[in-house]
């Protein structure tokens, strides 16, 4: 039986390597934003490319996140878990080197697709490889190096583009890429669910089904909501998600099983993680095109005054583990939410066309320490609140909601702004960003009511779940099996 140091020298390589991974993957998409003005220019791209240089990595991304968690399931997590990363790392290197936008755009895609492989496997290996009385520590640290890539998105795309080039935005990710890999290989020992088989009639339906939804929602900031060319991939695409949950109750060994659904806690969890990220990615978009186009700052410059707000997480995140000690779980993700919804209030009555930064940083700041409130206690809550051989799926689900969320908070956030103001003058954009940042707070306010629906104790928030031995250096539950690296 390995010792004690051994598994916990083995937990803090899996925190190392997870930790770089969900880093460099949710650093990219922020990055991205930061720097279309210059992609724009080098590529001379349309609006339409432009926007799809954003959109196809997020579609991709979220259609095949639940198929991605699935197969780590079934193959080995550690195995899958290498494969997304070297399709990640090899798409950033064919992005960096695109000469047109159909190029990128589609180096863009397999991108989304490899990023969709690797975020839900770290959260799963993490949780499999950390025994429990630590978990929670872990989670926090996962969570604050997840708001360290969205607190240094926009500082590092705008000093990326203005000291050197946009293509180093996606250069960037190779050695850091290799550096995981290698790690990978050497530090992670393999799992797998053991009973885990392929659902290939529900993960073909899922897939179609999440990019009609998810393609109708990026589709509407160019044609509408009401347009032909919205509606008919968002009935088929919802139409198709509802066969899925069809065969999903039907099926023998189904790849999300609705009766996961029926915890209250797992509804919760995946609702509240919907509408933060509806809140925070709708905001993130309009904000920092407010402080370039309105305010006339750099990207740089913006990205520096948006760290009150995307900082906060890396400052609040650690403290977290403490405070889900002493109120739970479910108390401290409502609080992060709470601060977000005041937070953008805030931003929503102080904005106008000349407002000055300093009566900006108190909403910042509160919607920031929301963010860092939010990012680690949910995620053990996904974790927790299923057994063992449901936490791949979970987390893969769970995933799967907050990208969802990202989506529809911009397609939403960004249908108000244009219905109310726009781009013609600069007090025509606060007529738009004022009510879509009332929305935003809105958004954010309902995600809290959504977690308390959540029960206060029972089977339900985790205590079932926790196990009493972990016999070997993997940490793994009784219901895994986990192969020992041959590295």
């Amino acid at each position: 039986m390995p010792s004690r140091s051994s598994s916990r020298g083995h937990s803090v390589w899996t925190l190392i390597v997870t930790g770089l991974a969900v880093f460099m993957a949710a650093l990219d998409n922020l990055v991205v934003i930061t720097a279309l003005p210059a992609i724009q220019e080098s590529l001379d791209t349309s609006l339409q490319d432009l926007e799809w240089t954003v959109n196809a990595y997020t579609l991709s991304f979220a259609v095949f996140l639940m198929a991605g968690a699935a197969a780590g399931d079934r193959f080995g997590r550690r195995r899958m878990f290498v494969v997304g990363l070297v399709v990640f790392t090899a798409a950033s290197a064919a992005c960096a080197l695109s000469d047109t936008s159909q190029q990128l755009i589609i180096a863009r895609a397999v991108q989304g697709f490899g990023a969709a492989i690797v975020m839900p496997l770290t959260l799963t290996l993490l949780t499999v490889a950390v025994p429990a009385r630590r978990r929670a520590l872990a989670l926090g640290v996962w969570g604050a190096l997840s708001g360290l890539a969205v607190a240094l998105g926009p500082l590092i795309g705008g000093a990326v583009v203005e000291k050197i080039s946009w293509e180093w935005i996606f250069w960037v990710n190779v050695p850091i890429g290799v550096l995981v890999l290698a790690l990978s290989l050497w530090k992670l020992a393999e799992s797998k669910h053991p009973e885990s088989t392929l659902d290939p009639v529900g993960t073909i339906l899922v897939c179609l089904g999440m990019f009609g939804v998810v393609f109708a929602l990026v589709r509407t900031t160019e044609y509408g909501w009401a347009d032909s060319h919205v509606l008919i991939y968002l009935i088929a695409g919802a139409v198709i998600l509802a066969a899925f949950v069809l065969w999903e109750l039907r099926a023998r060994h189904p790849m999300l099983p609705m009766r996961l659904f029926r915890n209250r806690s797992f509804s919760a969890v995946n609702s509240a993680s919907l509408l933060m990220f509806a809140a925070m990615f709708g905001l993130v978009f309009l904000l920092t095109q407010f402080m370039q186009n309105i305010q006339g700052f750099s990207p740089l410059e913006a990205g520096v005054r948006m760290l009150p707000w995307t900082a906060m997480p890396v400052l609040v995140a650690p403290l977290t583990a403490l405070l889900s000690a002493r109120f739970g779980n479910r108390l401290v993700v409502a609080a992060g939410l709470l601060f977000e919804a005041v937070g953008l209030g805030w931003l929503a009555l102080v904005t106008e066309v000349h407002t000055a930064y300093a009566d900006q940083v108190p909403g910042l700041v509160l919607g920031g320490i929301g963010l860092g409130l939010f990012f680690a206690p949910v995620a053990e809550m996904a974790m927790n609140i299923v057994a063992p051989r449901d936490q791949g799926i979970a987390s893969g689900a769970n995933n799967t909601f907050r990208e969802l969320g990202g989506v529809l908070g911009v397609a939403v956030l960004t249908s108000v702004f244009t219905a109310q103001g726009g781009y013609a003058s600069p007090q025509d954009f606060v007529d738009g960003l004022v009510p879509a940042t009332w929305i935003g707070a809105g958004i954010a306010a309902l995600g809290c009511v959504a977690i308390l629906v959540a029960p206060r104790r029972s089977k339900e928030n985790g205590a079932a779940w926790q196990e009493e031995e972990r016999p070997d250096i993997s940490g793994a539950e009784p219901s895994e099996r986990l192969e020992p690296s041959r590295h």
